[in-house]
């Protein structure tokens, strides 16, 4: 039997304190702003890939990601690819995360759902875009990990629990909008029942190991809309999500 129940690891950080997080280091003495500028330059905005929802970027260029991966990844921080968290989970290329998050649509007075926290850097940047950030992670350790990281990066308007994320968190919702960062077979039934009525939900949907789709869907009159975006590889959603043999 799957274990469904839940830690709050993090409880109300008021939103009030004000949104977003960033470097502990002044602009000036980050050794890494040059490499977050570039990434938003040569991965974020060239012609191929045509990121332009200018918070969108001005986030990315903000949080950074150098200290939400392993020390020893640091140098690899602001590559184009993904990198190793531990626990065979992954933080997503810069770009995944850049047009998960343009394809959201986040206003600055969204409560957003994510499901698969991982090293907490997606929800980094949307705390920047949004009122609150609720976040799931199933690897507790790594529940853990983002929770310590987040709060020393200073955002504020986050909360972290370590649980399946195929229940969604029911007593936070209804939110306006959800994303996804690991690939059920299906969209899960309870996310779906969590989204406010024309809200949206990114989130990847295929197999493990097999085709995949990133998909946007939206909520109207109680039915989803459902718009296929790009291909991608995730990892897969477990918990409940996991097919059964």
């Amino acid at each position: 039997m799957v274990r469904t129940s839940v830690i709050l690891l993090i409880l109300a950080w008021s939103a009030s304190m004000g949104g977003g997080c960033g470097t502990e280091e002044d602009a000036e003495e980050d050794p890494y702003a040059t490499a977050r500028e570039r990434m938003v330059r040569e991965q974020l905005r060239s012609y191929d890939r045509d990121i332009r929802d200018q918070r969108v970027l001005d986030a990315m260029r903000t949080v950074p990601r150098h200290e939400l991966v392993p020390e020893e990844l640091r140098a690899m921080a602001y590559d184009d690819r993904p990198l190793p968290i531990g626990y065979g989970q992954t933080i997503s290329q810069p770009y995944i995360v850049a047009f998960m998050t343009e394809q959201l649509r986040p206003q600055p007075t969204d409560r957003v759902l994510e499901i698969g926290t991982g090293s907490g850097y997606q929800a980094a940047v949307l705390s920047h875009l949004v009122a609150e950030v609720n976040t799931i992670e199933i690897v507790a350790p790594l529940a853990e990990r983002a929770t310590r990281d987040l709060q020393r990066l200073g955002c504020v308007n986050v909360q972290v629990r370590a649980g399946d994320g195929y229940l969604g968190w029911p007593e936070a919702a209804p939110f306006d909008s959800i994303i996804v960062t690991c690939a059920p077979e299906d969209v899960p039934r309870p996310l779906v029942e969590q989204l406010k009525e024309g809200g949206c939900m990114i989130i990847p949907v295929g197999p493990s190991g097999g085709a995949q789709t990133l998909v946007r869907l939206q909520k109207i009159k109680g039915k989803l809309k459902r718009t296929d975006v790009l291909a991608v590889r995730f990892v897969p959603m477990t918990g409940q999500a996991a097919p059964t043999e």
